[in-house]
């Protein structure tokens, strides 16, 4: 392929790739705007949020594969399409469930383009070099989008409806459209090999199941039956899903790749880090706008070191990693990103230019994370197998991300209603316990000086809230750099002596 072709590749599935990811997050400075307009309640407003990962982790595994057999090219067209039209169906929303029902669009578009981005890389970067510094620019993208979501949010908020964070889209996909249609390698899948309808479905109905019960324990009130019940189903089904691949010849998902270390310490690895970059999001957005009383625009450009710096890192690690020792790297990074995480929790009150500071550093460790994990996941596997490998590492950065919104965010809604002591004074307040912007509104109901004192109780409870979510994420990050390195060096040890 001719050299500028191939940079040409690389720039098409990234834009794809920031679109996916930044649809992450880009809801979460819209939120409290979003919730106004159109009159969402408090669980609307979770489903409005976690349905899209929600989604997208169920079709993953299915459609990856998929791209192997039909090729990859035709199946990223096609998710750019879906995209687009789902796009302009969530920006002119007119109520929740019609935003919630655009948002499962969505995702079904995302899932569609999400494996080719990175099965496309794969197969048109011989040079190993290259290859690692092309798969370093897509975790940068990957890490970096999804930090930059709550920036892109402020940024149009500022001046236009909360609609326009769906709208923007539309321009890019139909740009991306064209130039994918035209410049991107055509490949043809390899039709001898199986398409497991049966087990696309199992592992489908698995990941959703485990994934709503995961959402449903998460509720400020959750219901233990509806969650047992999505758990019963989502073991039935894995249980068939693991024996039915165990049977085939060619698997859906080759779990024999789980046995090597290097893999499954990258998947892990991938899942930690989303997990603590999209919980840790959630609550500094809402952090910034509705405790410090800044505007979308102020908290998102606060929140702009973070992807900046994730961005340099990605490429920078996917250069370095032919020539270092790549475990050090993964969980070497992962105690810089847990470092960074606990550095803004001690300083998250500090000066600007020390938070600014701890959020660089944070960035620069979960870029580096994403681009080793990535590459550990990509390289050790044939190319015949890449859209497999594609769906497994990204599966593993969405579920991170939906862990990340329940675990974290159960923690923020725990604490918060724990700690906020309201005076006898205030009467019954409906839903003040829930969320901070329920109490904040609640207050605005009450008389002048009972109001201020209920809004700055509540604005407490929420700061202690917060900092109970920068510890945890700070924990699991210190943890899993740790647990990954104590491994990587025992399995070292033990093949010292063989």
């Amino acid at each position: 392929m001719h050299p500028i072709k191939k940079w040409l590749t690389l720039a098409i599935v990234s834009s794809a790739l920031f679109l996916i990811v930044v649809d992450m997050t880009v809801l979460y400075t819209a939120l409290p705007a979003l919730t106004r307009e159109l009159q969402a309640s408090s669980s609307q407003k979770l489903w409005i949020i976690n349905v899209y990962s929600l989604v997208v982790c169920a079709l993953l595994p299915g459609l990856g594969t998929l791209g192997d057999r039909l090729g990859h090219k035709p199946v990223f067209l096609a998710g750019l399409a879906v995209f687009g039209i789902a796009s302009l169906c969530a920006a002119f929303s007119p109520a929740p469930v019609w935003l919630i029902c655009a948002r499962i669009l969505l995702a079904v578009g995302a899932a569609m383009m999400m494996p080719a981005t990175l099965s496309l890389i794969r197969l048109t970067f011989a040079d190993a070099r290259e290859r690692s510094f092309a798969i370093g620019v897509w975790a940068a993208i990957a890490s970096g989008g999804a930090a930059f979501g709550p920036v892109l949010g402020g940024f149009l908020l500022e001046h236009y409806w909360w609609g326009s964070v769906f709208l923007i889209n539309v321009p890019v996909v139909l740009l991306t459209l064209l130039m994918a249609a035209t410049i991107l390698p055509r490949r043809e899948g390899n039709r001898d090999k199986p398409w497991d309808l049966l087990g696309s479905l199992q592992i489908m109905l698995g990941l959703l199941g485990g994934v709503y019960a995961i959402k449903e324990l998460g509720k400020a009130a959750p219901s233990y039956a509806v969650a047992l019940a999505a758990v019963v189903l989502a073991a039935v089904f894995m249980s068939a899903f693991v024996r039915r691949q165990h049977r085939q010849v060619q698997p859906l998902i080759d779990f024999k790749l789980f046995r090597a270390l290097p893999f499954s310490s990258a998947v892990a690895a991938a899942m930690v880090a989303s997990a603590a970059l999209i919980g840790m999001e959630l609550a500094l957005s809402q952090h910034l706008q509705l405790v410090r009383a800044l505007s979308p625009l102020d908290a998102g450009l606060l929140l702009l070191p973070l992807p900046l710096a994730s961005v340099f890192a990605g490429p920078l690690t996917g250069y370095l990693l032919p020539r270092a020792d790549k475990a050090q790297v993964l969980w070497g990074s992962l105690l810089v990103s847990g470092i960074g995480m606990a550095s803004y929790l001690l300083l998250h009150d500090a000066s600007v230019s020390l938070q600014v500071a701890s959020l660089v550093l944070l960035g620069l460790g979960l870029g580096a994370v994403m681009t080793a994990a990535s590459s550990a996941v990509m390289l050790n596997v044939s190319p015949l197998q890449a859209g497999m490998a594609a769906s497994i590492e990204e599966v593993s950065f969405e579920l991170g991300g939906v862990l990340g919104v329940t675990i974290l965010g159960t923690i923020m809604t725990a604490v918060y209603s724990a700690t906020l002591v309201l005076p006898g004074s205030a009467g019954l307040l409906p839903n003040a316990h829930d969320t901070l912007d329920a109490a904040l509104q609640a207050a605005e109901q009450l008389p002048s000086a009972l109001g201020l004192q209920v809004a700055q109780l509540a604005r407490d409870a929420f700061d202690q809230a917060f900092i109970a979510v920068l510890a945890t994420a700070a924990a699991i990050l210190l943890a899993a750099g740790v647990t990954i390195r104590q491994l990587h060096l025992r399995q070292s040890r033990v093949a010292m002596f063989i």
